[in-house]
Parts: structure tokens; sequence; C-alpha cells
């Protein structure tokens, strides 16, 4: 196929045109918001945790051994 340099001008004009007709992607929440959001949930199921009583009898899932 044989694209004479007008050819190529014109399409190439075409793609960029359409590349800036495109919708731009819906923007996500920013880095820090995410962050902070996590931190805040972390930090009410430790809340949660530290509330609920656990018996003494109670024993862990795992063992240690040396």
């Amino acid at each position: 196929m044989k694209l004479t340099r007008r050819k190529l001008a014109t399409v190439l004009a075409s793609v960029t045109a359409m590349a800036a007709q495109q919708p731009q992607p819906a923007s996500t929440p920013a880095p820090d918001n995410d962050l902070k959001a996590a931190r805040d949930r972390l930090q009410a199921n430790a809340a949660a945790l530290a509330a609920t009583p656990i018996p003494m009898a109670t024993e862990p899932a795992f063992q240690f051994k040396a």
C-alpha cells in the first residue's frame, strides 16, 4: 500500500481529531482519599474487635513451637 505524505497527514489528522473527541474516563477518587478511607475502616474494625469480650479460657487457633 502506497501512502503519499498528504494522505498520511490526512489520516494522522483524522486520528488525532477522533482521539480528541473520545470521552475522558470518569475520574477516580484521589489516592489520598482512598488511603484515608482505608485507614478509617481499619481503625473502626480495630475498635470493634477491642470492644468484643473474649473469655480467658479461649485458646488461640495456633500453637507457638520453638
